[in-house]
């Protein structure tokens, strides 16, 4: 079970590693054991170099399409066919996307959808704006990632889409929200569908301690008018699974998962907008939950797709730092932020009996404190993406390394490579590459790397 580290613990190993941390490292692939992987092209939304990069095993980039937007609007996908899926335009210092955009191959737009909302920007033009945040997902792509049981169609398909809408909801806070809507877009740029956080705080399993935590907590984020009060940093369908079919209708393939970063908690979403299936935010609550141990700031939450390892159970990228509402402690006596870890873990869920089915952790040499997602493989293996430090890396249900690369990519003031998430999908989805020679890299021994 996760072990609490005090919130000052947390700041204080976090910017240790900041400070000290190697300058000089190997970048590309490292590892890479092509008898254990399951390979293909891994899809890399870089958030530095603003761009949809694709790379074969050994690290070679192979394909490039620059002009996205991964700092705000999350993962991008390929299709097959090569077409890339992925957000588009910004509006600083707001966390949004202006848009979500398909292009083929050569870079031509398929499909665009912006029409949401209209927003003023930074000087003080207005303009319409999807309002895009952190992820989307396609009708035909329940969890954006491949799997036997789903072949997303160039088009034609319903896009999910988590945005921002600004508004007052004084049961809630006493400021201006930055609150979390759902929509769903027909081919043809219709809104067929849409769900607010805002309307269902009751539904989260807020303890009376967390409601008066929000309600006094933080005001608007500087510059941008809105307190980002649950800051929901993924939505996917629950996609066709096992649950469903054995008639437990709230794992219907069209609700919605969702995943709450600063309250800790994720939750089902049905289609008339209640909320049917919840996990956390307090993980004292049952044996069970202490047995999964306290969720924190988690990224990636999803059902693992038909004809895949481990399908119809959770997975979720429990990324620790610190998130919460309402667990006052001397460190946190406002009761915000008091739930803090300093390490990362994969969690693999049983969604109806709550068994924590595996897990991966490392220890002191595993924490992305944000961005970061897994993705379960045909083989039984987990891609895992360490988003802010740019690592990428496979491993097995054993939790052995068979592949790893760090992006070579490194942009901007800090000198950041990091990756918002990665994906894997096979040769064949991307046609037009020619399918690369596979060569195994065997990392020398630590104590033998030496720069001469």
């Amino acid at each position: 079970m996760a072990r609490f580290i005090p919130l000052l613990a947390v700041a204080v190993v976090t910017a240790g590693a900041a400070w000290s941390s190697p300058t000089v490292y190997p970048t590309g692939t490292t590892i890479y054991d092509p008898a254990q992987t399951w390979s293909g092209f891994t899809v890399i939304s870089a958030l530095g170099t603003q761009a949809v990069l694709v790379i074969d095993m050994n690290g070679h980039l192979v394909k490039r399409w620059d002009g996205y937007n991964n700092s705000a609007g999350g993962p991008a996908r390929i299709l097959p066919g090569g077409d890339v899926m992925a957000a588009t335009g910004s509006r600083p210092p707001h966390q949004e996307s202006l848009a979500i955009e398909e292009r083929d191959f050569d870079g031509k737009v398929i499909w665009q959808f912006g029409h949401n909302l209209q927003v003023t920007t930074a000087d003080g033009a207005n303009i319409w704006s999807l309002r895009q945040h952190h992820d989307w997902q396609r009708a035909d792509f329940p969890a954006g990632y491949y799997s036997p049981g789903a072949t997303p169609a160039a088009t034609g398909a319903k896009t999910l889409i988590l945005t921002h809408v600004s508004r007052r909801v004084p049961d809630i806070a006493d400021v201006m929200l930055e609150d979390d809507r759902l929509i769903e877009v027909t081919p043809d740029g219709k809104i067929d569908w849409e769900w607010t956080a805002g309307d269902h705080i009751g539904e989260f399993g807020f303890s009376a301690a967390a409601r008066a935590a929000i309600k006094t907590g933080p005001g608007p984020n500087a510059g941008r008018n809105g307190f980002d009060w649950l800051h929901t940093n993924s939505a996917t369908y629950v996609g066709p699974n096992r649950w469903f079919d054995a008639g437990d209708k709230r794992f219907a393939p069209d609700n919605v998962l969702i995943s709450s970063r600063q309250a800790s908690f994720l939750a089902i979403v049905a289609r008339n907008g209640a909320i049917v299936w919840r996990l956390g935010p307090d993980f004292s609550q049952s044996e069970e939950l202490k047995a999964i141990g306290q969720i924190v700031g988690q990224h990636n939450a999803h059902i693992i797709p038909n004809g895949l390892p481990g399908a119809g159970n959770l997975l979720v990228f429990d990324n620790g730092g610190a998130s919460g509402y309402g667990f006052t402690t001397p460190l946190a006596p406002k009761g915000t932020d008091a739930l803090a870890r300093a390490n990362s873990r994969v969690l693999e869920i049983n969604p109806v009996t709550l068994e924590l089915v595996w897990h991966y952790q490392a220890p002191g040499k595993f924490f992305a404190s944000n961005i970061s997602g897994a993705q379960r493989l045909m083989n039984g293996d987990t891609l895992i993406t360490e988003g802010p430090d740019g690592r990428i890396f496979e491993i097995t249900h054993e939790g052995k390394i068979a592949w790893e690369y760090i992006n070579p990519l490194f942009s901007g003031p800090q000198s950041s490579n990091a990756v918002y998430r990665a994906y894997r999908v096979p040769y064949s989805w991307i046609p037009q590459l020619p399918h690369p020679d596979e060569k195994a890299v065997v990392p020398p021994k630590a104590d033998e790397f030496k720069v001469p």
